[in-house]
């Protein structure tokens, strides 16, 4: 509450009181206060709520004044709306004086930077501060100790959640990497496409992959395709919290759970994992912006006969658009800032092989013959249709297994060229005879390539041949 200082000391001179009547209500008008009852000494109801407030030097003059003028003590707290104490506290000062909560909190003196260090660890959870307290501390303390407490950092908390202040990473500190969606006429057909941009913190360079579907193994090659195409590794990788990769992140406590499998696929690659703060976009911002960029400038608008050339246009795009294009930010040409500061400040390679290589999981066999790995088919014998085999891939080798016992194995093609790759045992009666012996002929070692070949295709159904095809031992 600010109020006017009395008129009459704003001229500098002192106004005679009015005397009135005990029928009369006393005006304030002549001070700028307006018309009160001064029936009563009680406070003024409505106005106890502000005893302890803090008052301003004005309010403090104004209460001298008033004084000085001949109001009584009792009429002045009912004027301004405190008790009598107050007042009398505030008078004695002879003049205003920073409010002190110095002995306010007197059960956590000495503890002050630990507070600190709670508050902050807490995301300003006061009450979890107080848990703390009585766990690491033994002192039982009430919540509204905590608060005035840690007020004084509160708010500097409030304003850091409401400005975000620009940062710049130096070289090969960090990339950030993020999906998003949208739907692609592609052949004709309206498409749910996954778009995952990797943007390095630094140059702005990005790579682009997309795919159908967004799971863990996306993440982890398109990840490794940037490694490769950079020809080097930054120092952290910054994620969102896709379940894929995070576990858990609670702000609130502090705990930070990483997926296995990617807290190993990071210790192989030897870079640091982190997570951007749940609802708190500010914190991982390029890459997201990145996603924007591609979908309003690279796909918006496009039409495209195939998934293929979709992915070779993002290529063209990529490089010869966005690594040239001077950016909003830096000023400068991701690619020239790249080459010139960021290249060299990766971490090297240094012929690691692929994480990926080093998997093992599950695949159901297609009514084909064939299981789905990175993007690609690969045969089994035509027996195993409908069930689960296992799928090792070991140094470019993909091995797969059928209660342990080897069943096929295949060298490993690109990912994502949906080629085809079929031992020619396996589909023995169920493709012209002809297609198989002049790939025989031709020195495929016993392998058909078939780039497509659909199940239509085949010349009978596969129930017929389960019984007699032979496995690969």
């Amino acid at each position: 509450m600010r109020l006017p200082l009395p008129a009459a000391s704003a001229a500098g001179t002192t106004a005679p009181l009015v005397r009135t009547t005990a029928a009369e209500k006393p005006s304030t008008a002549g001070i700028g206060f307006g018309v009160v009852q001064a029936s009563s000494a009680r406070t003024p109801r409505g106005l106890e709520e502000l005893e302890g407030v803090m008052q301003t030097p004005e309010e403090v003059t104004v209460m001298r004044h008033l004084l000085e003028r001949g109001w009584s003590r009792r009429r002045i707290a009912a004027e301004l709306g405190m008790s009598r104490n107050t007042l009398s506290r505030y008078l004695a000062q002879g003049e205003w004086q920073p409010y002190s909560t110095a002995n306010r909190c007197g059960q956590l003196d000495g503890h002050r930077e630990w507070l600190q260090q709670q508050f902050e660890q807490h995301h300003g959870n006061a009450e979890v501060v107080r848990q703390e307290l009585v766990k690491q501390k033994g002192l039982r303390v009430s919540l509204r100790t905590v608060e005035r407490a840690v007020q004084i950092w509160r708010e500097a908390l409030r304003q850091s959640a409401q400005a975000t202040v620009r940062y710049e990473t130096r070289p090969g500190k960090q990339l950030q990497a993020d999906f998003g969606e949208l739907w692609v006429p592609i052949g004709g057909v309206r498409t749910k496409v996954h778009i995952c941009v990797l943007t390095l913190g630094y140059s702005r360079r990005q790579v682009i992959r997309v795919y159908r579907h967004q799971k863990q193994r996306h993440w982890l090659q398109a990840l490794e395709e940037a490694f490769r195409f950079w020809e080097g590794i930054p120092q952290q990788v910054l994620v969102d919290n896709a379940k894929a990769l995070i576990t858990l992140n609670n702000p609130r406590t502090g705990e930070l759970v990483i997926n296995p499998t990617f807290a190993a696929f990071a210790r192989h690659w030897g870079f640091t994992p982190k997570a951007c703060w749940p609802n708190r976009p500010q914190t991982k911002g390029k890459d997201e912006r990145g996603v924007g960029y591609v979908k309003r400038s690279g796909i918006a608008g496009h039409r495209f006969d195939t998934w293929g050339q979709m992915e070779a246009h993002l290529e063209w795009w990529n490089r010869e658009i966005a690594d040239l294009r001077v950016h909003g930010t830096t000023g400068e040409l991701p690619l020239v800032r790249f080459e010139r500061d960021e290249a060299s400040a990766l971490m090297a390679l240094n012929d690691k092989p692929s994480y990926l290589a080093e998997q093992e999981f599950s695949r159901r066999v297609a009514r084909d013959c064939c299981v789905q790995v990175e993007g690609n088919w690969y045969s089994v014998p035509a027996a195993l249709v409908r069930q689960n085999v296992m799928v090792q891939i070991r140094n470019q080798q993909v091995v797969i297994r059928q209660s342990g016992r080897i069943v096929a194995h295949h060298t490993r093609q690109a990912a994502n060229q949906r080629s085809r790759q079929v031992i020619a045992g396996h589909w023995a009666g169920l493709v012209p005879q002809r297609a198989i012996e002049a790939a025989q002929a031709s020195g495929m070692a016993g392998v058909v390539a078939l780039d497509v070949v659909r199940r239509s295709t085949l010349a009978r159904p596969l129930s017929d041949y389960a019984a007699v095809v032979a496995e690969v031992g």
